[in-house]
């Protein structure tokens, strides 16, 4: 109980709790602007991409900094607020500026929770937490959704993994994983090859996939949009429906991602990545088992691997 009041005492957590309360019948503006996208004009998409794209300017700076930042007119940022459900621009940037504000705060009040939750043994609620993420994959994603994204990935000419931030390391992972009996796979933007030369050798026959959690990388978010502009089927793994860039997927998987920690987990993440590599393995057949094997022969010869 004492940790329970020291947490609704705080200032911090109270501005959360009305923040939220606040914006629960009333999504995000990313959430927003992707619900009404595909009714917007040419000019007022242009207004949401600068938007999407440039969210903590529009939250601290004014619609006419804005306007010329963008070149557009402020009008088109008007119109843009009214179209997707906002009165006017106004309340439109004092939603993202409680947004931002908010996001800061939920970290860092869950950093203070950690602190003040000292003397209760961690492992097994982050344990129970992660446990019930990779439980609700069953619930949240069919067997037909994984096939036919496991369909894409199998007839795609070559396969792209872009992930930032956080989200890095894992699409690293991934394509570590396919690497052992797929050829076709790389990371946007690794090893030497910039983010731009790998979409702007996309194709209608390649795929993109992009994994993204909140905060949501603004260079995730427009790499899926040139992806998109160049057909590549784009799969998306994420958090939430409200990620910017989801109007783009042609599959898309949302893991929940609770946790004790700071930081939201990556758990059902890495459980899903693991599933779609072992099915594409289980499909390749053969040929990808010979495959593994004359990787490992080659692992011996480059005395890659420790023998013990």
């Amino acid at each position: 109980m004492k940790h329970l009041f020291q947490c609704l005492t705080s200032v911090n957590t109270f501005e959360t709790l009305r923040f939220m309360a606040k914006t629960a019948i009333q999504p995000s503006v990313q959430a927003a602007i992707t619900e009404h996208y595909a009714q917007l004009s040419g000019a007022l998409k242009l207004a949401a991409d600068f938007i999407v794209d440039n969210g903590f300017e529009v939250a601290t700076r004014s619609l006419r900094s804005i306007a010329t930042d963008s070149e557009l007119s402020p009008s088109s940022f008007s119109r843009l607020a009214r179209a997707i459900g906002y009165e006017d621009y106004e309340q439109l940037r004092e939603h993202a500026r409680e947004e931002l504000a908010s996001s800061s705060r939920q970290l860092a009040a869950k950093a203070q929770q950690l602190r003040d939750d000292a003397d209760v043994p961690f492992l097994p609620r982050h344990v129970n937490a992660c446990v019930g993420n990779i439980q609700s994959l069953l619930h949240d994603i069919t067997d037909a959704q994984l096939d036919a994204a496991v369909d894409t990935l199998a007839k795609a000419e070559k396969v792209i993994i872009l992930g930032s931030l956080s989200s890095a390391g894992f699409a690293d992972y991934f394509a570590y994983l396919t690497s052992w009996f797929d050829g076709r796979w790389t990371v946007a933007g690794r090893n030497g090859v910039t983010l731009g030369s790998s979409l702007t050798r996309l194709s209608s026959k390649d795929v993109v996939i992009v994994i993204s959690k909140a905060p949501y990388a603004k260079r995730a978010v427009l790499a899926t949009q040139m992806a998109a502009e160049r057909k590549a089927a784009i799969i998306v793994l994420t958090d939430s429906h409200t990620f910017p860039a989801i109007k783009h997927a042609k599959h898309a998987f949302i893991q929940k991602i609770e946790s004790p920690q700071f930081f939201s987990s990556y758990a059902a993440t890495l459980v899903l990545i693991e599933a779609l590599a072992g099915m594409l393995l289980s499909r390749a057949g053969g040929k990808a088992v010979k495959e593994i094997q004359n990787i490992v022969e080659q692992n011996k010869r480059l005395d890659e691997i420790s023998h013990v």
